[in-house]
């Protein structure tokens, strides 16, 4: 069970969301403890549950240790206290080329054919089954690829504008999305015509988000959302992109 105490004074605090170890607090917590003088106290805040197994044999292995955790005031943050050992001799140069692999990490899907207007989708430990490239019924058996790409942009702004939300210590009870989106010739996507663009013209999606706190930093918090997502991003690029937010 996590203490409840206030813990150890800390020389510097970040907090680190709902990310995980996988998805870069690790490189996080190498940023943050190099401000931390040796022996000195890195808190980390995080409400993602895998860090209270991640974090200690991350600790034995770079040469740090491991202090200890308290409990939070804010339901679900757990507060991990890590003090800085001896760094190591590349320890900077390290950090460096870890971020630098980061940058330049590729994603990789695979996809094949498996039957008239579909195809299964491998990534990861995932198998996705993806149906026709556009679709108007109202019922299908497989989502179309158009859908999943309204997918990916509604979940990775959902997720992270939760997470900034977190770390900016805001109280958000509920956010849901929607994304609606028109094509500039749907008629090529199926074949009907033989000229046109059958990319999107626009997107809009609009956010809802339920909380009392302050309207603005709440606005703040889903521009750096929006900022951060790869998906919105290379959208932005190549259609018009109405973002909203509703505060309710």
């Amino acid at each position: 069970m996590a203490d409840r105490s206030n813990g150890p004074a800390a020389d510097h605090v970040f907090d680190g969301g709902d990310l995980d170890c996988g998805s870069g607090l690790a490189l996080l917590i190498r940023q943050h403890i190099q401000q931390v003088p040796v022996g000195g106290i890195l808190e980390i805040r995080s409400r993602e549950a895998t860090v209270r197994d991640d974090l200690p044999p991350w600790c034995r292995m770079t040469g740090h240790e491991y202090v200890g955790e308290r409990t939070d005031d804010e339901p679900g943050t757990v507060r991990y206290f890590v003090r800085r050992g001896e760094p190591a001799e590349a320890e900077d140069d390290g950090l460096d080329e870890d971020l630098q692999q980061a940058r330049e990490y590729d994603w990789r899907v695979r996809a094949r054919s498996t039957g008239p207007m579909r195809s299964k989708v491998y990534f990861r430990n995932f198998t996705v089954e993806v149906g026709q490239p556009a679709s108007f019924e109202e019922r299908d058996e497989h989502a179309s690829a158009v859908e999943y790409l309204l997918t990916a942009l509604t979940a990775s702004i959902s997720t992270g504008f939760a997470n900034e939300c977190r770390q900016a210590s805001l109280d958000v009870d509920d956010i849901e999305i929607t994304a609606t989106g028109r094509l500039e010739n749907v008629l090529v996507v199926m074949g009907l015509a033989e000229e046109g663009d059958p990319g999107f013209s626009e997107i809009t999606l609009k956010c809802f988000a339920s909380s009392m706190d302050d309207e603005e930093a709440l606005g703040a918090c889903f521009e750096r959302a929006v900022a951060r997502s790869p998906i919105a991003a290379t959208l932005r690029k190549a259609c018009t992109l109405h973002m909203k937010l509703a505060v309710v």
